[in-house]
C-alpha cells in the first residue's frame, strides 16, 4: 500500500469550512494528521476482510480505531472530553455510561459507534444528538454557518473520487471465475473476482436475458452463483451468529445463560428489528429475529440494542452460516 496518493480524499472543503468558522468565533485549531495510522488500520481491515469474502464496514473500524483511538493517543490525553458530531447520545444508568440512541432514528449513528469501548464512550461529548437534522440546520442557519446546506457525506470516506471496485483491484487485482445459474448450474459467463461482488447485487454482471441477481458466493472455488428468478423472501433467514459480541460499556448479562429480548440492526437503517439473543456453549452468540432478515452477509456487524431501544449495548460481526444447523 505504498502509494498513498491513488485515492483522492476531498478533504480541501473540509479546511475551507473549519478555517472559516475558526475565524468567525476566534478559535485556534491543530491540525492532528493520521494518515499513516488510518492506512495501517482501516484500509488494511477492509483489504483483509474483502479478500476472505466478507463484507467490511470501514467507517465502524474508522470510529474505533482512529476518531476515538489514534487521535486520543496522539494528542496525549490533554482534555477531558472529545465532541463529535455524531447523532447518538450518552446516557448515564446504573453507575454507568452507556451509548444511547438520539430521536432522529434516519439519523442516528450508533450502528457507527457501535465497536467503541466504555472509555471511549464516557469521554466522549455528542452535542448534537439530542437534536434532528432539521433543527442542526436551522442552527446552522440562524448562525451563518458556512456548512449549513452543505451535502450530508454518503460513501466509504477514505476512497474519495475513486471507485471501490478500481480501489479493490488495486490491491486485490483480477481472478477469473465462472458465474453459475444456482438452479441449473449451467455456466453464464465469467466475473473477474468474487471480491468484486455482494448478495444481492443486480448490477455489473454482464449477462443477457436479466435480470440476474447474486444469490452466493463459494469463495474457495471462486464461483459466482446468480439467479434470474430472484425471490428475496427465499434468500431472507430468520437467524444469525456472531463469533464473538463486543459489549460497549458492559455486559449486561454476566450471569444469565438464558435468552434476552434485544433489538438489532444489521445495516444502516432507521428501523430496529426485534430479536432474542443467546450465547452458545461454544462461546458464539445466536440471535434468533422475530421477522425474516434480508441480505445477512458474514463481515457485517450486528448491532444489538435494549429491548426498548434506548441503548446500542454493542456489535459483533456476523460469521458464516449453514442454514440447514441452526441451534434449537
Amino acid at each position: 500500500m505504498e502509494d498513498k496518493g491513488y485515492l483522492d480524499c476531498p478533504k480541501e472543503e473540509d479546511m475551507e469550512i473549519v478555517t472559516a468558522i475558526a475565524a468567525k468565533y476566534g478559535l485556534h485549531y491543530d491540525i492532528v494528521d493520521l494518515q499513516k495510522e488510518y492506512w495501517d488500520n482501516v484500509v488494511s481491515y477492509t483489504i483483509d476482510r474483502v479478500k476472505r469474502g466478507l463484507t467490511p464496514n470501514p467507517d465502524v473500524m474508522c470510529n474505533r480505531l482512529i476518531k476515538f483511538g489514534a487521535f486520543d493517543r496522539k494528542v496525549g490525553h490533554s482534555y477531558d472530553k472529545t465532541a463529535t458530531g455524531h447523532y447518538a447520545t450518552t446516557i448515564e444508568e446504573d453507575g454507568a455510561v452507556w451509548l444511547g440512541t438520539t430521536p432522529d432514528p434516519v439519523k442516528d449513528q450508533t450502528d457507527f459507534l457501535a465497536q467503541l469501548d466504555g472509555f471511549q464512550v464516557a469521554h466522549s461529548l455528542f452535542p448534537i444528538g439530542r437534536l434532528i437534522k432539521n433543527q442542526v440546520r436551522e442552527i446552522a442557519e440562524v448562525a451563518k454557518l458556512p456548512s449549513a446546506h452543505r451535502k450530508d457525506s454518503q460513501g466509504i470516506c477514505f476512497l474519495g473520487k475513486i471507485d471501490y471496485n478500481q480501489f479493490i483491484e488495486r490491491f486485490l487485482g483480477k481472478r477469473p471465475g465462472k458465474i453459475v445459474e444456482l438452479e441449473t448450474g449451467k455456466v453464464l459467463g465469467e466475473h473477474q473476482g468474487f471480491w468484486f461482488h455482494t448478495i444481492g447485487q443486480r448490477k455489473g454482471l454482464g449477462l443477457g436475458g436479466g435480470p440476474w441477481f447474486v444469490c452466493k458466493k463459494d469463495i474457495h472455488e471462486n464461483v459466482i452463483y446468480v439467479s434470474r428468478g430472484y425471490n428475496p423472501e427465499a434468500q431472507m433467514q430468520d437467524f444469525l451468529t456472531m463469533a464473538e459480541l463486543h459489549f460497549i460499556t458492559r455486559n449486561p448479562w454476566p450471569d444469565t445463560d438464558g435468552t434476552h429480548d434485544v433489538k438489532f440492526k444489521i445495516r444502516h437503517v432507521a428501523e430496529l428489528s426485534d430479536g432474542h439473543l443467546r450465547k452458545m456453549p461454544d462461546g458464539t452468540w445466536f440471535l434468533q429475529s422475530d421477522t425474516k432478515i434480508n441480505g445477512v452477509a458474514p463481515g457485517q456487524f450486528c448491532v444489538v440494542y435494549t429491548s426498548d431501544g434506548r441503548i446500542c449495548l454493542g456489535s459483533g460481526e456476523i460469521a458464516w452460516n449453514d442454514c440447514s444447523h441452526q441451534p434449537h
